[in-house]
């Protein structure tokens, strides 16, 4: 194996595997979580929203999967000293975030078969359209990590990085309309919900499931927004984090 891929891979023993082996009981959080707010959509939309909350549900564990990166690598930073021996060595900071962003996805692995089921059962679109969504979910998760692992790297503690994390999932996971159309938003209120980034990933695809049509030039500015959050939040990783001690 080589160095990159072993690297990668001592991530994921060490973030997931030795947790989900461990600890089965923490799997819990990462299926309930999103399940949920299907089921409270579901018996309040008496069924009629369950393709929207399907949707959402598989937005929300994405974008929860990066967000939960971030108190994980502040525990390994600021408890175990990890950070320090990652930066002395031949590591680089990508191929330590690749490997731990990967660890988080094994770890939400639970909950996205679920979703992916329910999705083959009850939404049922052209590959093109699958292929769409999947990149709006790519698109979250790679958002997510990228602004997780800026806070990891200036939080000074686990308890601080806990707030972030909860923070993050209610503002953009939880308040915003991803499980539910925004139509159902007041109008006053609606200006609001396009703060969120997760919106425009849940309008598209809503879109993409056939559940919500979307006219072609809202879509295209859907898409467009959705980029430049993941740009932005990029840039927020690269530039804002702290990699090395000063």
């Amino acid at each position: 194996m080589s160095r990159l891929g072993s690297q990668v891979l001592a991530s994921i023993l060490v973030n997931a595997i030795y947790e989900m082996k461990n600890y089965p009981v923490v799997l819990l959080n990462t299926v309930l979580s999103p399940i949920s707010f299907l089921v409270l959509i579901f018996f309040v939309s008496d069924g009629a929203l369950l393709g929207e909350a399907i949707l959402g549900g598989l937005i929300m564990t994405m974008f929860q999967s990066g967000t939960f990166l971030q108190a994980d690598l502040s525990h390994l930073k600021n408890d175990f000293k990890l950070q320090e021996m990652v930066v002395s060595s031949p590591t680089r900071p990508a191929t330590y975030v690749l490997g731990m962003a990967l660890s988080e996805i094994i770890y939400s692995s639970p909950a996205i078969v679920i979703l992916s089921v329910l999705f083959a059962l009850n939404i049922h679109v052209p590959a093109l359209q699958v292929a769409g969504i999947i990149v709006v979910l790519l698109l979250m998760f790679l958002a997510s990590v990228a602004v997780s692992f800026a806070f990891a790297t200036i939080s000074s503690d686990i308890v601080q990085s806990f707030a972030f994390t909860r923070l993050l999932t209610t503002l953009f996971s939880t308040i915003a309309p991803v499980y539910y159309p925004i139509a159902l938003i007041p109008e006053p209120y609606r200006y609001l919900a396009y703060l969120s980034p997760t919106t425009y990933a849940a309008q598209i695809a809503h879109h993409l499931g056939g559940l919500t049509p979307v006219a072609s030039g809202t879509l295209a500015i859907d898409w467009t927004v959705l980029l430049a959050f993941t740009v932005l939040f990029l840039w927020v990783g690269v530039r804002r984090s702290r990699w090395r001690e000063i």
